[in-house]
Parts: C-alpha cells; sequence; structure tokens
C-alpha cells in the first residue's frame, strides 16, 4: 500500500472508501474499497477534496477480487445459471429456470479450504425459481496469487459444483383409494391439492380415479392410467399398516418394484417409491394433503429433476426431516429437509 497524487492513481486498486457527502441529502461512497481507479474518476476524487488515495499497484501474477469472483463464479457455475457483474468484489449465481438445486458440498468444501476464497450456496437439492440468486463467491484480500485461482479451476474441472436442472413437464396419474371416498360417503381432498403442486412443478394431472380398498380394483386403476400415457403415479390413501390399508400391496399387485416404503419424515413417514417400467410411483400418506411441506416436497421434485431416487437418498433425510410445526409454516424457508 501506498499514497499517491490523484492524478497518477489512474489503474491502480483503491485500498479504501471514498466517502461523498451532500449536506442534506447523501452521504455514502463515492468510490468502494477494491475499485480500479479511471481517468474519469479524477474529477470527482478532487471534488470530493481526495488530492491522494492509499493505493495498491497490481503485481503480475495476482488478480483483482473482481476478476478472481468472475473466474471462480465461472469454474463453478453448471448449466442454468446466470453470473451477475462483480459488486465491490463479489460475484452471484442466480437460476435462469425454474427447478432443483444440485450442489456438490465436498468440492465446496475443497474450494473454501484453500484459502482467502469465499463460496457459499444455498442448500443442496431444494427446489429454485427463476431469477432466484442460488450462490456467491468472492475472494478475501484486495488482489491475490493467481496460482490460487488456476488451483481452484483445476479443483472444479470436469465437475458439476452448481448446477440447477429443469423440471421436466410430467403427464400425472392420481389414483385416490378409500372406500369413504368411493362411495362418496366423504369428498375427495386429494386431487385438488396434488393438481395445485403438480401445476406449481409444471407437471399437470391428466385424470384422477378412485377406487374402493380393494386392491385388485386400484391396481388395475394404476395399470390403466399408465396405459393411457401417465409418466408419473401418485396413489393417495391406504398407506399406513392397518389391515384395510392396501394400497402398498396394490401398488405391487400392478407390476410396481418398490424402492423405499417408510420415510425417516415428519410428516411423511408412511411414503412408498416404487417403479413400474420406466414410471415413477409415490404412494402419498395423507399428511400431504393438509401439510404444507412433507415428504412431498422433498421426494417429488427430485423426480421430475430426472435424478433418480435410491433407498439411500430416502434414509438420508432423517437429518433435518423433522417438521418443527411452526405456528406459520415458513418452507422452503426453513431446515425441514435441509440434511
Amino acid at each position: 500500500m501506498r499514497e499517491v497524487a490523484v492524478e497518477d492513481a489512474v489503474g491502480l486498486v483503491l485500498c479504501h472508501d471514498i466517502t461523498r457527502i451532500v449536506p442534506g441529502e447523501f452521504k455514502g461512497p463515492a468510490f468502494k474499497k477494491g475499485h480500479v481507479v479511471t481517468q474519469n474518476d479524477i474529477h470527482e476524487l478532487l471534488r470530493v477534496g481526495k488530492e491522494h488515495l492509499y493505493v495498491l499497484d497490481p503485481m503480475p501474477g495476482y488478480l483483482h477480487e473482481d476478476e478472481a469472483a468472475r473466474r471462480i463464479a465461472t469454474a463453478v457455475a453448471g448449466d442454468n445459471l446466470t453470473l451477475t457483474p462483480a459488486c465491490e468484489g463479489r460475484v452471484n449465481l442466480s437460476a435462469n429456470v425454474q427447478g432443483l438445486l444440485v450442489v456438490d458440498p465436498d468440492i465446496l468444501f475443497q474450494v473454501n479450504a484453500l484459502g482467502e476464497i469465499a463460496l457459499a450456496s444455498l442448500h443442496t437439492l431444494q427446489e429454485v425459481q427463476a431469477g432466484q440468486l442460488v450462490a456467491g463467491t468472492r475472494v478475501i484480500p484486495l488482489v491475490i496469487d493467481e496460482e490460487k485461482i488456476r488451483r481452484v479451476e483445476e479443483v472444479c474441472a470436469d465437475k458439476t459444483v452448481v448446477t440447477v436442472r429443469p423440471f421436466k413437464s410430467c403427464r400425472v396419474g392420481v389414483v385416490t383409494t378409500g372406500s369413504e371416498v368411493y362411495h362418496g360417503r366423504i369428498k375427495d381432498a386429494f386431487g385438488p391439492v396434488l393438481r395445485k403442486k403438480f401445476t406449481r412443478l409444471g407437471s399437470h394431472v391428466i385424470a384422477q380415479r378412485i377406487t374402493s380398498d380393494d386392491e385388485a380394483m386400484t391396481a388395475a386403476a394404476i395399470r390403466d392410467l399408465i396405459d393411457d400415457g401417465a409418466d408419473l403415479i401418485a396413489v393417495t390413501g391406504g398407506m399406513s399398516v392397518d389391515p384395510d390399508d392396501r394400497t402398498p400391496a396394490a401398488i405391487r399387485a400392478a407390476g410396481g418394484r418398490q424402492v423405499v416404503y417408510g420415510a425417516p419424515t415428519f410428516p411423511g413417514a408412511m411414503f412408498l417409491l416404487a417403479h413400474i417400467g420406466d414410471v415413477p410411483v409415490v404412494g402419498l400418506p395423507g399428511c400431504v394433503m393438509y401439510h404444507r411441506a412433507s415428504i412431498f416436497d422433498l421426494i417429488v421434485p427430485r423426480i421430475l429433476a430426472g435424478i433418480k431416487v435410491a433407498a439411500s437418498d430416502v434414509a438420508a433425510l432423517g437429518h433435518g426431516g423433522f417438521c418443527a410445526a411452526c405456528a406459520e409454516c415458513r418452507y422452503p424457508h426453513c431446515a425441514f429437509g435441509k440434511g
């Protein structure tokens, strides 16, 4: 750091903020720490009373914080992300589609462990909207050894560090089980909820079949919907362990290869995932109908993003899978599902 005359500071890096005061109107930074002085800045600097500045001389092999942040962001950014312009040494990444944010936390750790670098993201495997900021990066000093940035680029080479996987638009078939609904004793409330949830995720319900607790009837309804072109099946009701709750058996009778039955999430413990050919089948417990956030919101977006969900993925939901049942639900801006 050295003191130089303002007229001699072009191309150098400010080590401190320069404050501008307009009495009764404004007080704040006219130039931020880290700003690279240009010829056009000289007049304004003199106007705010600065005839000398404390600056850094860029040295060969070192990068200004803005350029370093741009290179880190470029190294980590995968598909469907936009880099914001550098501002005060920081570059953010924003989603340009609705989809599922996928982050590699191990690579994130490796980058931050290099030192003098800050790279942060939202939790992985959560839904994000187009235009939403999902990650940001900067370096700590005003200038940084370029070799360290090269190491970041090497760590991230050929790896998907931060990306957004867009949701596929699926044709969803819904099977609602329960003799009380089938015989008209109560009105179905599950169908409207699922239509709303799937529409928000970019899919649509093509048909809903209502069946009794009869296993063969439910299995036939599942197969009929697949024959009609459904590429995802949601079966509701009959998911508990009561003797007359036969939905898991009906899914198996329809040809379902069970991936998992039961999830370490509250709400959503009685969840089932299976496949009939390439068609995912989700057995949804009653909590999906009346809880804003449940197992549906943790697993179905992954399916729509084209991610194959294994039993181990469901088991991993235990850490963070306990809903705090807040008086006013703030999901997804809470810890639910974020292990």
